[in-house]
């Protein structure tokens, strides 16, 4: 009788039931095995938006590296909770992920009556990309600058607007903190998405709008919108000679952020798995000409980092939020 060499997968299973029968645990084994099926890969916003587009090409790349396919399932409603609470109820096997935005750290404050536990119930995989909202005008507008719009704030309290794609929005949030740290009276007006607001603006009904690079972009290319800053810490190469409203309001910065999440108590050893994938992914050309497109850059960071960036952004936003009196009606 011909012996036949005994495959990696018969091996792992004699190992594995030999540790079973010693009661000893294999929890290496387990990770060496990873993955075995296709993960899904939760997005809780619309197919076709920022989002669902960074998700797709991102997972393509992580299913390459990962030898299994990230499924996308878009599971939008809720400001984003549906999407999340799927990913929160789910089992913390590596099979289930969240790739959200700031939504997350906002909602646990903006929302009284979370069905999860924004700590507890979710484990920072990955930041996976960023890059700065903008502050738009017409360009026929006298505001050309962040100290032009302070200066006419502070002559008249209250007069100016500024548009938001709605109420407890990232966007919606940045005018905040602006508003906060400059120490100035703009009135917010929220509407039910970015387009709208852009039309407003285009029409003269409102002074500002702060938006997306993404929506924002191809009207500041056109040349129908002025860019007068961009909300980030340090400036952009994708708004060419654009300040920052942090050289004229120091501390200020709010980056769009794009962050991958797994059910909280997901072992150690699957998020590094996980996070390895993650950044081979990022790297390749396509994601980073895809990212860039958009107006944000690729900022993979390890879940360690992401768990310190995840409660820095809750801090931060609950302040503004409370102190803003800031809610989602």
């Amino acid at each position: 009788m011909i012996e036949r060499p005994l495959t990696r997968r018969v091996l792992l299973r004699a190992t594995a039931s030999a540790m079973a029968a010693s009661g000893l645990a294999a929890p290496a084994l387990a990770a060496d095995a990873f993955p075995s099926r296709p993960i899904r890969l939760v997005v809780p916003f619309p197919a076709g938006g920022g989002t669902d587009l960074v998700a797709r090409t991102l997972g393509e790349g992580m299913g390459r590296e990962l030898g299994q396919p990230l499924i996308i399932d878009n599971k939008p409603g809720g400001g984003t909770v549906i999407g999340s609470d799927t990913v929160a109820k789910s089992p913390p096997d590596g099979y289930t992920l969240l790739l959200t935005t700031s939504a997350l750290p906002i909602n646990a404050t903006l929302i009284r009556k979370l069905p999860y536990d924004t700590v507890r119930d979710f484990s920072p995989l990955a930041l996976v990309c960023r890059g700065p909202n903008v502050l738009v005008s017409r360009p026929d507008s006298r505001y050309k600058t962040i100290a032009d719009v302070i200066r006419e704030a502070k002559a008249r309290p209250g007069k100016l607007t500024y548009g938001s794609s709605g109420n407890g929005t990232a966007v919606h949030l940045a005018g905040e903190l602006f508003k906060s740290l400059a120490g100035i009276d703009i009135t917010h007006v929220p509407y039910r998405g970015a387009g709208p607001a852009m039309t407003d603006l285009l029409g003269g009904q409102i002074d500002f709008v702060f938006g997306t690079p993404g929506g924002t972009g191809k009207f500041v290319d056109s040349g129908k919108m002025r860019a007068i800053a961009i909300t980030s810490a340090q400036r952009s190469a994708v708004f060419k000679g654009v300040p920052t409203i942090a050289e004229t309001v120091p501390g200020y910065e709010a980056d769009v952020w794009y962050a991958l999440y797994a059910p909280g108590n997901t072992p150690p050893d699957l998020l590094a798995r996980l996070n390895a994938a993650v950044r081979k992914s990022a790297d390749a050309p396509e994601f980073r000409k895809r990212v860039e497109a958009e107006g944000l850059s690729v900022a993979v960071n390890t879940p360690q980092e992401m768990t310190a960036f995840e409660r820095a952004e809750e801090g931060r936003w609950h302040k503004v939020i409370v102190d803003g009196h800031i809610t989602v009606d």
